[in-house]
């Protein structure tokens, strides 16, 4: 099943997406970021640097998730800034790629920051973009 719920929080609009771990859904999740970029006024080469960067993050959470596991993914939408935030539960024992790796030179190439966590078998890669001043 999927779900999707917006609740405001603050100032910010924050929206929760929820899909099965598996690579056919990713395509929803890409949409919904383009959807919120394209909200913020984002030119359309962040827009799509955005997207990459979300589906990068999410093929590398789903290595890690444990069979039938859902993927939850967090959008906290700003004046100026769109946050992601794309968890899963892991399988005992999995590591994210090292932050030295492609994947993760990836990730710090097409959004303004990137970080991940890792606690209680569950796995969250963090992407932060702001807006370019010329849109």
């Amino acid at each position: 099943m999927t779900q999707l719920t917006g609740q405001p929080a603050t100032d910010d609009d924050v929206v929760h997406l929820t899909v099965p771990a598996d690579g056919g859904y990713l395509g929803v999740l890409r949409t919904a970021t383009a959807g919120l970029a394209a909200r913020l006024q984002f030119a359309l080469d962040e827009i799509e640097d955005l997207r990459i960067a979300v589906d990068e993050a999410c093929a590398m959470l789903l290595a890690i998730a444990t069979r039938d596991a859902e993927l939850e993914c967090r959008f906290a939408v700003t004046e100026d800034a769109l946050t992601v935030e794309v968890t899963v539960p892991t399988v005992r024992g999995a590591t994210l790629p090292a932050e030295s790796s492609f994947a993760w030179k990836v990730l710090t190439a097409l959004t303004t920051s990137a970080s991940a966590t890792s606690a209680d078998d569950r796995a969250t890669i963090s992407l932060l973009t702001r807006r370019s001043g010329g849109y």
